[in-house]
């Protein structure tokens, strides 16, 4: 709770433009798996479709996403991330980074791998009970299940 706070005061007394928490998140999922519906949104965090319509209506209005075709010739529109909205989107997500650099800046790399290790562990088992999975890239997989505290370089950070 602290460190969320801790990004959201950072969100608003830096950068009054910074995107909204749904908008953020819309954008992250949307980023990692390529365009999707509505209905695939709401499926994804576990809400309900009206939730996400305005959501993404709210993404749609700036200009920061935008409908496109299925690429996969299904009947829906999906939401595909602009240019904007990507350069916004990584502008954030840098922020984020860096609020989260300074919270850790006096700990060992050991500490580190240790905290992200953990969070890993954590966010697995919280998809685990919900049964939805965050799509990850192969070699985050790969990294998480060979992982040993053994030392080693830190793995660049992608969130």
């Amino acid at each position: 709770m602290l460190l969320s706070r801790h990004q959201v005061l950072a969100r608003r007394e830096r950068d009054p433009e910074r995107l909204e928490r749904s908008a953020y998140l819309l954008l992250s999922r949307i980023d990692t798996q390529g365009p999707m519906s509505i209905g695939q949104l709401a499926e994804a965090f576990g809400l309900d479709t009206s939730t996400v319509n305005r959501q993404t209506a709210a993404l749609l209005r700036c200009g920061l996403a935008e409908r496109v075709a299925d690429p996969d010739g299904g009947m829906a529109r999906k939401l595909r991330i602009t240019a904007e909205g990507a350069r916004r989107f990584a502008a954030d997500r840098e922020v984020n980074r860096s609020c989260l650099a300074r919270v850790v800046a006096d700990w060992s790399p050991e500490e580190i791998r240790e905290l992200e290790d953990v969070l890993i562990r954590l966010n697995r088992s919280a998809e685990a009970l919900e049964g939805r999975h965050w799509p990850r890239a192969e070699e985050d997989d790969a990294r998480a299940a060979c992982h040993s505290p053994v030392a080693q370089e830190p793995a660049p950070r992608t969130t």
